[in-house]
């Protein structure tokens, strides 16, 4: 299916259910880490595969990237891209350490606090959509990795396979105490049935 032509009712619907998914997120992540974080989407695309990586500004960007499949009634694969500074100020407000360097300082347990941001962010927006299509959408354990933006993704659509076409990028913003500006990326990538199952449930099509 060529989402290429979907209409502005339509993209604004995704929008509204990422910021739904958002709001979610940044209640989770705040009452983590008992600080004032905000989170949105501003922009929702369509993205060709092979076209993903220069849409996410520089392909030799290095970033840390949590992968999960998507099982159940929807199925495919998501990424929560964090760059550089976003994932270094992240694993900072989780973890108490300052002056984090990224790639270099990023250990095992730095690497862990990131999966778990990414895994309430992605939870955040399927649990959006699952609740809006009435379907079930589960998440698998969260794989990590950490390389420039485009060898990320390079890899990525090995795994995703050749009959998946098109990427829903959600640009995210989150803020900390009102000041501090971290941009995200999270991609989700359905197959060609869950997408058009997708948009028909939540009566798109």
């Amino acid at each position: 299916m060529d989402v290429r032509g979907l209409t502005e009712i339509q993209f604004s619907a995704l929008r509204e259910i990422a910021n739904i998914g958002a709001g979610h997120a940044a209640t989770a992540l705040s009452n983590m880490t008992t600080r004032a974080i905000t989170v949105s989407v501003p922009d929702v695309k369509v993205v060709a595969l092979e076209d993903v990586s220069s849409a996410m500004g520089d392909p030799q960007e290095p970033v840390s990237a949590v992968v999960m499949k998507v099982l159940g009634d929807v199925t495919g694969r998501t990424l929560q891209l964090f760059p550089a500074g976003t994932a270094a100020t992240l694993v900072e407000i989780m973890g108490g350490r300052k002056g984090l360097e990224f790639p270099r300082d990023l250990g095992p347990a730095e690497q862990s606090i990131l999966e778990e941001v990414g895994n309430i962010i992605v939870g955040a927006y399927l649990n959006a959509l699952s609740e809006f299509m009435g379907m079930l959408l589960i998440m698998s354990v969260p794989s990590f990795a950490m390389d420039m933006v485009g060898a990320v993704l390079s890899t990525s659509y090995v795994n995703f396979g050749a009959d998946q076409d098109f990427v829903f990028v959600m640009n995210t913003d989150l803020m900390l105490d009102g000041k501090t500006e971290m941009g995200a990326h999270f991609l989700l990538i359905p197959d060609d049935a869950s997408l058009e199952a997708m948009l028909r449930a939540l009566r798109l099509v």
